[in-house]
């Protein structure tokens, strides 16, 4: 931005050279070094004198006071609520210079916690350095959750670096809760080569006997990938072991997997044998399975007739096998048995949650009926359900989409003074439309109001703007838009500062002319 745009802006806004000066850069500070576990140094930096009025008064030969001192459950909790994991972890070197105290598993599970969760990498792998020098007792619990935490960070390959890390810290070969763990996460993650060369490892080195929920875990892992064959196989494999048979999560997996793959005459003939040959009774879970299956596939009066069994049985549907129902009638455009099964439950006492309801006002607003959409908005509100973002943004498009742009734009100003967030996508729907259709006057006023509160419009349709206000004749209100913009980095294209110079050179604004033209040269330098 130039100089000149820049007063401009300034008289605009009187406090613009005080942002400028506060966010001056300044001379870089270095990082303090992580401190090392192995390498901890005590604080160099000298005590302050102590206030005149406190004197010491302790004579020759009488004792000093000894400092308290810090147990194991202190320390931990000292770890626990320290949110500066550097911090923590110096608490963490401190205490064991305490004469008589040694870490146990406990200390090191809360610090190897803190860092891990704070991705400080480095100064776990210190802490699990030091670990295998140390003689106390550890248990695998404490790198089961390390594993968890390495997963979350997409870090697959540390995930299986912990498991292997069982043995030489705590001297005992990893449990099938260990080993089922790693397989389980690297099967979530999808990380096929990885399972794979996990499963041979674990074969070869630990002689591993899969029990249900290892091969529960390699069902669900062929399942995933599409590859039911292959998990039939593995179920027959599981019914030859003398540890292991196939138990409700088995086949509630292999009936998801066909019915992802479009194979529903098989799921339901699966879900028949399984109650009547190995006489196993379905859960809300597996019921949720199929309704979902079948609604998906497009046959929501079969889901229907399943969901009625399911009640016949003594199996009482819950709010997921519901919504499945509900969401498969909206698909299928018949809101009117939607609203039946939205009733239905209601009158069971059960409540919908945020997805669920959002779903269902999305369908009304694409059906045109945004009062009923909004009935249904205030129906959350009275059974205390937080509407979110996303059910606020459905609702925006169906009022815009009807033409409705006085409620949209007082339920933009009005919600955030109500505690509810609304983000960058709520304010673009709402300018959008009103660009679409010529609101000129009102696009103007939200623009406004997007950059009050530091929200961008798409690059597009502030081209647009610009453009349609050029247009218009309402140069004064696209030179005050496109300088807001400019304020927060905004780059309008090359036939926006031409038209706009156009058009205040018509109106004999010289001065305002050679200023955009100016800032013009220096954007294409």
């Amino acid at each position: 931005m130039t100089k000149t745009l820049k007063n401009l802006c300034c008289l605009m806004n009187p406090f613009l050279e005080y942002r400028c000066f506060s966010c001056s850069p300044s001379t870089p500070s270095s990082p303090l070094p992580w401190i090392s576990p192995l390498q901890y140094l005590n604080p160099t930096s000298p005590k302050p004198d102590p206030p005149p009025t406190e004197v010491a008064t302790t004579t020759v030969g009488e004792p000093r006071k000894k400092s308290k001192f810090i147990s194991h459950a202190s320390a931990i909790n000292l770890i626990k609520r320290e949110t500066d994991p550097q911090r923590a972890l110096e608490i963490f070197n401190s205490v064991a210079k305490q004469k008589g105290f040694s870490h146990n598993n406990a200390t090191y599970a809360t610090i190897l916690h803190k860092l891990a969760q704070s991705k400080k990498f480095q100064a776990v792998d210190a802490v699990l350095h030091q670990m295998t020098y140390e003689t106390c007792k550890f248990h695998e619990g404490l790198l089961i959750n390390l594993m968890k935490h390495f997963s979350k960070f997409s870090l697959h390959d540390r995930v299986v670096e912990m498991f292997d890390a069982i043995l030489p810290i705590v001297r005992e070969k990893p449990s099938l809760k260990a080993i089922s763990t790693c397989l389980n996460l690297l099967v979530e993650s999808n990380q096929v080569d990885l399972t794979q060369k996990f499963l041979l490892n674990s074969k070869k080195s630990l002689n591993l006997e899969p029990n249900t929920c290892i091969f529960n875990i390699l069902v669900k892992h062929h399942c995933k990938n599409g590859d039911i064959d292959s998990a039939f196989e593995v179920v027959e494999e599981m019914k030859k072991s003398p540890v292991s048979c196939p138990n409700l999560i088995t086949y509630s997996t292999l009936i998801s997997g066909l019915c992802g793959s479009g194979r529903l005459k098989e799921a339901i003939e699966l879900f028949e044998g399984m109650v009547s040959k190995d006489q196993i009774l379905p859960d809300a879970r597996t019921y949720n399975v199929l309704i979902n299956g079948f609604c998906h596939g497009g046959k929501v009066d079969r889901a229907l007739k399943i969901m009625e069994f399911m009640k016949k049985n003594g199996c009482n549907p819950n709010v997921f096998n519901y919504t499945a129902l509900m969401n498969g009638f909206c698909k299928e455009g018949r809101l009117k048995e939607a609203k039946e099964v939205f009733d239905e439950m209601k009158s069971l006492g059960l409540k919908l949650d945020t997805v669920g309801y959002t779903t269902l006002i999305n369908f009304f607003c694409r059906a045109g009926r945004v009062d009923e959409a909004m009935e249904l908005l205030k129906d959350m509100r009275e059974n205390k359900c937080r509407a979110d973002t996303v059910t606020f943004n459905v609702i925006l498009g169906g009022l815009c989409r009807e033409g409705r742009f006085e409620e949209a734009l007082g339920m933009l100003e009005r919600l955030p003074y109500e505690g509810f967030y609304l983000n960058k996508a709520s304010y673009r729907i709402v300018l959008n439309s009103l660009c679409r259709e010529g609101e000129l006057q009102k696009a103007t006023q939200l623009v406004g109001l997007m950059l009050g509160r530091g929200f961008l419009p798409h690059f597009a349709t502030s081209n647009e703007l610009l453009i349609h206000l050029c247009e218009a004749g309402r140069v004064g209100d696209a030179v005050m838009a496109l300088l807001g913009l400019l304020e927060l980095g905004f780059k309008p294209e090359p036939d926006s500062w031409a038209l706009l110079v156009e058009l205040v050179c018509r109106e004999r604004r010289l001065l305002p002319a050679f200023e955009l033209l100016d800032d013009l040269v220096i954007q294409e330098m």
